[in-house]
């Protein structure tokens, strides 16, 4: 092979020892966290369970160079995925000993002056996870796989010899060598300039616009530029939909009132509505597209200061809002439509390919659902809020300013509670569930729980608080207890499918169907285990006033299961207790994976120290435990009891859609 040949290599060959790989001084510090390893870990898992089984799956490039390492390769780019796939072999090697790992003899990757960095990650390939002075990314990174990977081979009933023997054999990445006689400092500033491919819904929008085509050919341009609008307005996940239209134009499509109540019930009416704006703009005659496309709706009308927040995050991005329009859509194929924008234009492609009425009709029914479920989105689903120097959740509507001129807006509430309470308030209580549900499944993909709160918000014709914080916990019960603490003894786990479409009626259970064992270390499926009892804790506690801390009480991104009494103390004075009581449910609280990493072998007292009692709350569960005098094993028993208890007390669901 010469230097400068581009090669193909599988999993297995790129991390043997036969080759080394070096990351440069000026290339930054490894940064992945929990949402880029586990979208890693589900990509590998759904080409390893999929009819693609048997193919080869490219996760991208790697881009070398020869440097003076003795001819090591130096990392230009894709050190990330390298550095993942290092640490994701090394946790699989310790973890999982009948797994053949004997390719990775010996770590092939080591980081150019920096020591610490290249110290750790051989700490995490000899599994000497205790060491002192250990990189916090590289040891949040090692347990993030262990926990994602266990959790998701369970979720996706797939064995790791299955998921090993994908990754290792099909799964692929391009090493590009660049010449030897290439300037570095030119060839970053052309990979930082570079033009992006179109994203698959770019394509999926093209492949749509153009049944169009079919249809007489005067209506075409006006056809294709009212999907463009509605397309463009909800592209922009962070914004609300009605940003996209100018002011005329909302005044027409939307309640003029309000602003957040659609006024039309299909495509053809929109059309119609923007016609008259359109031509009567133009001097009676229609604007082409161009013309109107390089308007900008924002820019082209007087806006207040108010519609202009710092900015606002979405929880999904826009190809995976797609597939769960097509799913509410088409309720009755759900089990076709998956949520995973991998496969975004092979889920699409049956239903543009279909006789020329059909096609039509559903591209038209598609773009009014696109439309209608981004209103329902942007004023039901929580967004994260950045102001000032603060972000917190947000459940807000758009709504036009009263007494003022026609292109003012505002956000407010979605629901306001006569009592002015907003910690009491039924807003607070749904932005709990929702951003309970989120953070437990921060990845964009197969969001079930989304997709459900979606489902039920475009079957209501009011959406009332009382009956969607209903609905909201019964499929966090169903979730939960159908398919992470059921008893496989006494019924089988639950498809999510079958939770959202067949529980909609009350659900009395058995409580021997809450099976303890789950709720041991490493038995726990989903962080939605934990995040449920933190609900059910703020629930019973924000009205005792024992702390405002619990009262204002946030979810925030926790994915590592701490064991507050450690698995392997560092004081002296501490007793290692058996794994019988250290893994019970009533010794483990769910923190970050950077705390985690800090204070996992602490004493209980020491852990107790490092938080603040000025300092927001991470886990109410771990509030509760940090509250004891003492913790050892009666008082792990306890509390465990004590938590299983509140669970057993909130199994049963009373919700019902009639």
């Amino acid at each position: 092979m010469s230097n400068n040949e581009i090669t193909v290599l599988t999993i297995r060959e790129l991390l043997s020892s036969g080759t080394k790989y070096v990351i440069p001084i000026y290339q930054r510090n490894y940064a992945w966290g929990s949402d880029e390893i586990s979208q890693l870990i589900q990509d590998v898992i759904d080409y390893a369970s999929s009819d693609k089984k048997n193919k080869d799956y490219y996760i991208g490039t790697l881009v070398v160079s020869r440097g003076n390492n003795d001819g090591a390769f130096e990392t230009i780019d894709g050190q990330q995925r390298l550095t993942t796939l290092s640490i994701l072999t090394a946790s699989i090697r310790n973890k999982y000993p009948e797994i053949n790992c004997g390719f990775f003899v010996d770590l092939n990757l080591s980081y150019e002056s920096r020591e610490k960095s290249t110290r750790s990650l051989q700490n995490v390939y000899e599994y000497n996870l205790s060491a002192n002075d250990m990189e916090v990314n590289i040891l949040s990174a090692y347990n993030i796989c262990i926990k994602h990977l266990s959790e998701q081979l369970k979720e996706h009933a797939i064995t790791i010899e299955q998921f090993t023997n994908y990754l290792y054999d099909f799964v692929k990445v391009l090493r590009v060598p660049l010449p030897n006689d290439i300037d570095l400092n030119h060839y970053f500033e052309i990979m930082n300039s570079r033009g992006e491919q179109l994203e698959k819904h770019e394509i999926l929008k093209a492949q749509l616009m153009a049944v169009f085509n079919e249809c007489e050919q005067d209506d075409i341009p006006l056809l294709e530029l009212c999907f463009d609008i509605i397309w463009q307005s909800c592209s922009n996940m962070e914004s609300y939909v009605q940003y996209g239209f100018s002011v005329k134009q909302r005044n027409e499509i939307f309640q003029g009132e309000t602003w957040d109540i659609l006024t039309i019930s299909n495509f053809d009416e929109l059309v119609e509505k923007l016609r008259g704006k359109f031509e009567k703009e133009n001097n009676g005659a229609l604007k082409t597209i161009d013309e109107i496309l390089n308007e900008s709706p924002l820019k082209s009308e007087s806006l207040s200061a108010a519609d202009y927040p710092d900015k606002f995050n979405s929880v999904i991005n826009f190809q995976n809002f797609l597939l769960h329009v097509l799913r509410v859509q088409h309720v009755g194929i759900k089990e076709d439509i998956k949520l995973d924008d991998k496969r975004l234009l092979d889920i699409f492609d049956p239903f543009i390919k279909v006789e020329r009425i059909s096609k039509l009709e559903f591209v038209k029914d598609f773009i009014f659902n696109l439309l209608k479920t981004k209103l329902l989105f942007d004023k039901y689903i929580i967004k994260r809020e950045f102001t000032g120097n603060s972000n917190r959740w947000s459940l807000k509507s758009l709504r036009k300013q009263e007494d003022s001129n026609t292109s003012s807006a505002r956000y407010v509430p979605t629901f306001t509670d006569a009592d002015g309470d907003y910690f009491d308030s039924d807003n607070r209580r749904i932005l709990m569930l929702l951003s309970m549900f989120h953070v437990s499944n921060p990845s964009m993909s197969y969001k079930y729980w989304l997709y459900a709160a979606l489902q039920y918000l475009y079957e209501q014709f009011e959406v009332n608080s009382s009956n969607y914080i209903a609905y909201l916990e019964h499929i966090a019960r169903a979730f939960v207890f159908d398919r992470f603490l059921m008893n496989e003894s006494l019924a089988a786990k639950k498809e999510y499918n079958n939770m959202i479409q067949d529980n909609r009626h009350p659900v009395y259970r058995d409580l021997n169907t809450l099976d303890v064992q789950k709720t041991y270390f490493n038995n726990i499926e989903n962080n939605l285990v934990f995040n449920f009892l933190d609900y059910l804790l703020w629930l019973k506690y924000k009205r005792e006033n024992l702390d405002s801390r619990i009262k204002s009480f946030e979810f925030s991104f926790r994915s590592s299961v701490e064991h507050y009494y450690p698995q392997t103390p560092i004081d002296k004075d501490l007793n290692k207790l058996s794994n019988d009581i250290v893994h019970l449910f009533g010794n483990l609280c769910l923190i970050s994976n950077d705390k985690n990493s800090r204070l996992s072998n602490l004493k209980p007292a020491s852990k107790k120290e490092y938080y603040p009692l000025t300092s927001p709350i991470d886990s109410l569960k771990q509030y509760f435990m940090m509250s004891m005098d003492q913790w050892g094993s009666d008082e792990i028993r306890s509390h465990g009891e004590a938590m299983i208890s509140l669970l057993r007390e909130n199994m049963h669901s009373n919700y019902s859609p009639l």
